[in-house]
């Protein structure tokens, strides 16, 4: 999720929050108005009846006359029962059916005078009240249909307001933030485009001091700063390799013309040999690292040439040969190769190359009987080279960590070597979106899959 989301998800979230806690207080504050007002028209409507009481003459004659005529009082589906000293019904407000009553509300009003129910439906509100010298019992109940009416409109009221206040937060967050944060996306953008080959390129700066400005003018002094070490680390580079090419192109021929004499002693001719090999892992080492100062990944696909991958492998094993005369080929391509397949790729042949001689000296300093075997497999997406050799395997403890710079594994203890031969191979192929990886499938069997996509 992108940073202007995420805050545009916070803002909605936290408004939302804070919303909802204001609409559930507003809707519980009216309601608690609700009660209190249904209560007061209650009080006031018992003192009406006790009033009317205290002036009649005959209540129960004019009784019927007065409550007909006030029928169209503040509280609906009223209904008003009477009772004298004696708590026997005088008066009641129900024509049409029977009248029951509950005789223990009556005895309660002995003692606390006025009792009020609200939980009860409907609800209740009942007093003692001493009138002209009597007492008499009266008992109110009904309902606030009123109140609840605008109660349940209040909540879909606050509810769609919710609803709709929500949406709008959520686009006018999003909107706002996305402004705000367009300067830093252009500012992005700007350095998604610097690459090893464009580090000279300066990131226009704003003449507003804001964060994003600041943080421009930052970038762009490191990228000055790292332009001048990359550029003499890549000038340092080239400038040592090809210095030491010609002294060790100079130390190879006359290795050769010294080992062509005849008049050596085993033991000499045996040392020769072996610093003759040496002298060539160099040179490998110099070429290979004087042609990775000239690419970088961000351009290297611009020069991609279709290569013919057997061709690739049969140049890279004459050149191996030369140190490794012992060393046998065997080249297969398999069964599960299509028939319209063409052994091509696209890559640079001259990187491809220095892939596959690693792979054949490391097949030819630790494999048992000196042999190396290749097998092709191509399909529609992928093309294979399997490159298999018999010798000591890799431990499993040391297989995560074989293609890290300056690795070697048990294997290879007393054995002459960089450790930077697979560190190489790893990073020519990642140039070419192509993958390698370590495997044996049985004992004493070295399996290394090279695999390009078409």
């Amino acid at each position: 999720m992108s940073l202007k989301r995420k805050i545009a998800l916070t803002i909605s979230i936290a408004f939302s929050l804070l919303f909802g806690m204001v609409m559930a207080v507003i809707y519980l504050s009216f309601n608690d108005f609700r009660r209190e007002e249904f209560k007061e028209r209650f009080r006031q409507r018992l003192e009406f009846t006790t009033h009317f009481i205290s002036r009649s003459k005959d209540f129960e004659e004019e009784a019927p006359i007065f409550f007909n005529e006030n029928s169209d009082n503040i509280l609906l589906n009223e209904k008003i029962l009477i009772f004298n000293a004696e708590k026997e019904l005088i008066y009641s407000t129900i024509k049409d059916r029977n009248v029951t009553w509950d005789n223990t509300m009556l005895n309660e009003l002995d003692k606390k005078k006025i009792i009020y129910t609200e939980k009860t439906v409907p609800e209740i509100y009942a007093a003692l009240k001493n009138i002209n010298g009597e007492n008499y019992y009266i008992l109110t109940s009904a309902f606030d249909t009123n109140g609840k009416s605008k109660l349940v409109y209040l909540k879909y009221l606050l509810i769609l307001s919710y609803v709709m206040s929500t949406l709008l937060i959520g686009f006018f967050s999003y909107y706002f933030v996305e402004k705000f944060l367009r300067p830093l996306e252009d500012l992005n953008q700007e350095i998604s485009e610097v690459t090893a080959h464009k580090l000279t390129t300066q990131i226009p700066v704003q003449s507003s001091n804001d964060e994003v400005g600041v943080l421009a003018q930052s970038f762009n002094t490191m990228i000055a700063r790292l332009n001048d070490v990359f550029q003499s680390q890549k000038d340092f580079t080239a400038s040592a390799s090809h210095e030491i090419r010609t002294p060790i192109t100079r130390m190879a021929f006359q290795l050769e013309n010294l080992i062509k004499f005849e008049e050596h002693s085993p033991e000499t001719l045996s040392a020769l040999q072996q610093i003759q090999r040496d002298v060539y892992q160099l040179s490998d080492l110099t070429n290979s690292l004087l042609l990775l100062t000239k690419f970088d990944k961000e351009n290297i696909q611009s020069i991609y040439e279709e290569v013919r991958i057997d061709e690739v492998i049969f140049e890279a094993f004459e050149a191996v040969e030369k140190s490794y005369p012992d060393l046998k080929l065997d080249f297969l391509i398999t069964e599960e190769t299509s028939e319209n397949a063409l052994l091509t790729i696209n890559g640079i042949s001259s990187l491809l190359v220095i892939v596959f001689i690693n792979l054949f000296k490391n097949a030819a300093v630790y494999s048992d009987n000196v042999e190396v075997k290749v097998l092709i497999t191509e399909n529609n997406d992928y093309l294979t080279v399997d490159v298999i050799s018999r010798g000591d395997t890799i431990p499993e403890g040391e297989r995560a960590k074989l293609f890290e710079a300056f690795m070697r594994g048990n294997n290879a203890q007393n054995i002459a070597g960089s450790g930077l031969g697979l560190r190489i191979v790893k990073r020519i192929l990642e140039y070419h979106d192509a993958g390698i990886s370590y495997s044996s499938p049985e004992k004493y069997l070295n399996k290394f899959s090279v695999t390009f996509k078409k």
